[in-house]
Order: C-alpha cells, then sequence, then structure tokens
C-alpha cells in the first residue's frame, strides 16, 4: 500500500528553522517526482517545493526562494524540505505528494500530484 508520511512540524519562533521529513512506504521515491505543498487557513493549497528524479531538478515558490532547501535521500526513501529564516507567513499545513512520472523537471502544481500524505502543521509565532 503506498503511503506518504510527513514529520518534524512544530511551533518556531520568527527567524527560526524546521526540517520536514516525508517517509515514503509500499513505493520507491526514485520512481516519482515529489513535492511539498502547504494550505493556511482559508486559502487554498499551494505548492513550495518538488525535486526531479532524474538531474535532481528542483523548484520553489518565489515566497520561499532562498530559505527553503528540497533534498532526497534514496536510502530512506524520504525527501527533506529545510526551512530557515521562517516567518509567520509560511505557518500552515505541509503536505508532501507525489507524481508517478520519470522525469528531469517538475512543476509545484498540486493537481498534477496523484498521492499524498496527511500533513503536519508548522507554525511560526512568538
Amino acid at each position: 500500500q503506498l503511503q506518504l508520511v510527513e514529520s518534524g512540524g512544530g511551533l518556531v519562533q520568527p527567524g527560526g528553522s524546521l526540517r520536514l521529513s516525508c517517509a515514503a512506504s509500499g513505493f520507491t521515491l526514485d520512481n516519482y517526482v515529489i513535492g511539498w505543498f502547504r494550505q493556511a487557513p482559508g486559502k487554498e493549497r499551494e505548492g513550495v517545493s518538488c525535486l526531479s528524479n532524474r538531474g535532481g531538478r528542483t523548484n520553489y515558490a518565489d515566497s520561499v526562494k532562498g530559505r527553503f532547501t528540497i533534498s532526497r535521500d534514496n536510502s530512506k526513501n524520504t525527501v527533506y524540505l529545510q526551512m530557515s529564516s521562517l516567518k509567520p507567513e509560511d505557518t500552515a499545513i505541509y503536505y508532501c505528494g507525489a507524481l508517478p512520472r520519470v522525469q528531469f523537471w517538475c512543476a509545484i502544481r498540486p493537481n498534477e500530484y496523484h498521492y499524498w500524505g496527511q500533513g503536519t502543521q508548522v507554525t511560526v509565532s512568538s
């Protein structure tokens, strides 16, 4: 059974850092494009970052460029999102999504992803 499980969320002060994890089971991440998305209360789900499964190409939303970094550890079948210089506007539930394609590029359009985790809450507040 294909499953994605996010972890690593929590409460952090502005300027702080968190590392989110997305652990996959039932399938091999190397055959999927993986993306991170977030949804704040009253807002639509938006793309944050993605990582292709050939060539390691990444893509980031303008709002997180220079602050967030996506990476993959194939040995652990896990994708990470390192978040630094966090701002209150980063507060949201963060989800990872998986797209069953082999490609050298990726896009952070939520409607393209087939599989989703349950999400992890990130709250940035003093």
